[in-house]
């Protein structure tokens, strides 16, 4: 400690960034524990991909998978188990927080806010309730805008290949970070910090970070560019009902409400006040982020919802630059206490806490109407907690079917449905109960391929429409209710289907579907 007591002033402030992140970390607990919801449909897709490493899938870099291999093989895939690992980095984002705002200059009060609504923040609870690579994303943005500001105080060569580093392990999680890593190299040129393009270092970094990704590119190379199709699918089809006015609107939403004026007001101090001058590329960083992603047009909020956190910080620094101590004392205990209030009332919204009729009479009690991205039909569960029922009983109906098969029938009998959500719901709770591996032609499925079918017997999971026109004998063997499901998800039929028109191969290259 140094005498003047700077180095316990220091860690003194984050021990309200320890306190929030137990709070976050305990939120999940609970609900892993307690909430009885089910595996959501990216989580067992998720599981399957796991057990097929490779270089690159279609809707994802591989890093993620990766992990959660390592968790399987660790913990075991339970509930608990699969989402651990994202509650403990929703906590580590909130102490990332609580240390850019530290850097940043914000006192004790100002951290504290910063930590609270980084804690409480609706879309990060919603993010971290469930294993995917967005999880990690969220950290990965609080950690490289860390390591970015303490580059702009010492840019050190071992900072700037640790940045490199978390920047190539970023883009092999989810490639929207590249968005954050030109934001922070153009809020760089804008800067007083623009000499350090004159060192090796950046560039160096650079390398680092393309040297990180390139087997992706390799694979997507290899496969035909499958991930450019799938997003260009997704920004033409699934998500044609995003504006920038849905955008800009569902990050004020998403992130509560009433903690806009503490992250807007931080965005706003970043690019006018004297004391953030020499942090103000964090600031660009943001905005050019903002700026690709409205011209997107189709862009969903969550996209830049991993950036809030470097702007709760600001904000923190920002209230902590009220030089009279009693009117920074009111603005923090207010906010703090506003922010607290709001977060328990939106809470459900965020995390599966209530039982599903508990639910469906809170958000009716308030007016809220369930909702999607994804311009889904509704019932009364917004997508995101019913995408986490049914699974398990698809796969037991589709079982049940398959096993009452004559063992001739079963020695080549194709098991296919046309999304990974059911593909991958047959294929984890499936195994079990003697389901041999599922075909489907969405995403990684299809590029899987047919596994040798030919499509002497097929059994189908899909609507009651499906399957007639492409066999002379189709057999609507069982429907499948299902009440929280989505509404395209509920009353599926299993169907048992014999004498195709063509074979599995031949029909195989005209039924991709990359979404």
């Amino acid at each position: 400690m140094n005498a003047d007591g700077t180095s316990e002033r220091q860690w003194s402030v984050l021990v309200p960034a320890i306190i929030c992140a137990a709070i976050a970390l305990g939120l999940h607990l609970y609900t892993n524990i307690f909430a009885g919801y089910g595996f959501f449909r990216d989580e067992l897709y998720y599981m399957v991909c796991s057990e097929r490493l490779a270089f690159g899938y279609v809707d994802q870099p591989p890093f993620s998978l990766a992990v959660l291999t390592g968790i399987r093989a660790t913990l075991g895939s339970s509930l608990f188990a699969i989402r651990l690992l994202p509650a403990l980095l929703h906590a580590v984002t909130v102490l990332l927080a609580g240390m850019i705002a530290r850097d940043m200059g914000s006192r004790t009060g100002g951290t504290t806010l910063a930590c609270l609504a980084t804690a409480l923040c609706p879309v990060f609870l919603g993010i971290s309730t469930i294993y995917s690579m967005n999880g990690i994303d969220l950290v990965l943005w609080a950690l490289l805008a860390w390591i970015f500001l303490r580059l702009l105080k010492e840019p050190t060569p071992r900072r700037w290949i640790i940045f490199g580093a978390i920047a190539g392990i970023g883009l092999m999680n989810k490639i929207g970070i590249a968005w954050l890593i030109a934001g922070l190299f153009i809020g760089l040129a804008l800067s007083v910090h623009r000499r350090q393009f004159k060192t090796p270092w950046p560039w160096f970094a650079g390398g680092i970070a393309a040297l990180i990704f390139s087997p992706f590119v390799i694979w997507n190379a290899m496969n035909g560019w499958p991930h450019l199709e799938f997003i260009h699918n997704a920004v033409q089809m699934k998500y044609q009902s995003q504006t920038p006015v849905t955008f800009l609107s569902g990050l004020i939403v998403n992130q509560n409400p009433v903690s806009f004026i503490l992250w807007f007001g931080g965005l706003i101090w970043l690019l006018v006040a004297t004391r953030a001058r020499p942090m103000r590329p964090i600031a660009w960083a943001y905005l050019t982020a903002l700026a690709i992603l409205i011209i997107n047009w189709h862009s969903k909020p969550g996209y830049l919802a991993p950036g809030a956190t470097m702007l709760y910080a600001a904000g923190g620094a920002w209230i902590s630059g009220i030089t009279r101590t009693w009117m920074r004392r009111v603005v923090v205990y207010g906010c703090c206490s506003i922010i607290l209030v709001t977060g328990i009332a939106i809470l459900p919204m965020a995390l599966p806490i209530l039982p599903v009729d508990s639910f469906i009479a809170y958000t009716q009690a308030i007016g809220q109407a369930p909702s999607t991205a994804e311009g889904h039909e509704l019932k009364q569960l917004p997508q995101f907690y019913a995408d986490m029922f049914g699974w398990q009983g698809k796969a037991e109906a589709v079982a049940a079917v398959y096993n009452a098969l004559p063992d001739s029938a079963k020695e080549d009998c194709a098991i296919f449905a046309d999304n990974y959500g059911r593909c991958a719901a047959m294929d984890i709770f499936g195994r079990p109960l003697g389901l041999p591996p599922v075909i489907g032609n969405h995403n990684n499925y299809w590029l899987w391929g047919p596994r040798d079918h030919q499509g002497e017997t097929v059994i189908i999971l899909g609507d009651r429409n499906d399957a007639h026109n492409d066999f002379e004998h189709v057999e609507i063997a069982r429907i499948i209710p299902c009440r929280n499901c989505l509404p395209y998800e509920d009353s599926l039929a299993v169907f048992v289907c014999h004498g195709i028109n063509r074979s599995i191969p031949e029909i195989w290259p005209a039924i991709r579907w990359y979404l």
